[in-house]
């Protein structure tokens, strides 16, 4: 599928909450040793500043956090619990450390690829990716990064680059639903999800739409 050109660094310099709804709908593209793969975002979390408990800003700067607090439109990927890759989308001005979390897609590019990465992921482990739905694969922030490949390489990448992007594809979507943000432990009082209501790749519970 041809190109479409990536979202520019201003779609990203704007209030977080007003980054992660805009989100949906849009299409992560990475392209890696040759093999393309893509999906509609269809689920995704904010995490803003260091008074969020939950966002890894939330100590002050650290190397680990630095991409936070650098330029809009870069990618903050990250170990988590130094099992799963998570990728985020950085938002807001440098300085003002924020970004989105890129929770669930919807595979378009690269299916077949998704499938081998899955599988060779998880052999040896209990269960197993035969049969997998598509709206399985990239179910979950840490199923989606292992689908499409991305690694700690993409952590500071540039989002409009040539590796790692999003785009706008005229996906169509409806109202976003809002609510609490899962798998923190702090934090959880804050709305701060946000998904296609009634999709069936969105992960967690649903509340309502807005």
């Amino acid at each position: 599928m041809a190109r479409s050109a990536p979202l520019t660094r201003g779609f990203f310099d704007r209030p977080t909450l007003e980054v992660a709804r805009d989100l949906l709908g849009k299409v992560l593209v990475h392209h890696r040793r040759g093999a393309l793969t893509s999906g509609a975002i269809v689920e995704v979390e904010a995490y803003i500043g260091e008074s969020d408990p939950a966002c890894h800003a939330a100590p002050g700067p650290t190397r680990r956090n630095a991409p936070l607090y650098g330029p809009p439109g870069l990618a903050y990927v990250y170990l988590n619990y130094g099992i799963h890759a998570l990728v985020n989308a950085v938002t807001e001005p440098a300085g003002s450390p924020a970004a989105v979390l890129i929770r669930a897609l919807d595979p378009i590019d690269g299916v077949g690829i998704m499938r081998r990465r899955r599988r060779r992921a998880m052999k040896g482990r209990r269960g197993t990716t035969t049969g997998l739905a598509l709206v399985d694969l990239c179910r979950g922030p840490g199923n989606l990064t292992m689908a499409m490949g991305i690694t700690l390489e993409e952590n500071g990448a540039n989002l409009s680059g040539r590796r790692l992007w999003i785009e706008d594809r005229g996906v169509g979507m409806t109202a976003a639903a809002w609510g609490p943000r899962i798998g923190i432990r702090v934090g959880t009082d804050r709305p701060w999800r946000a998904w296609i209501p009634g999709h069936p790749a969105v992960s967690g519970r649903r509340a309502r739409p807005s």
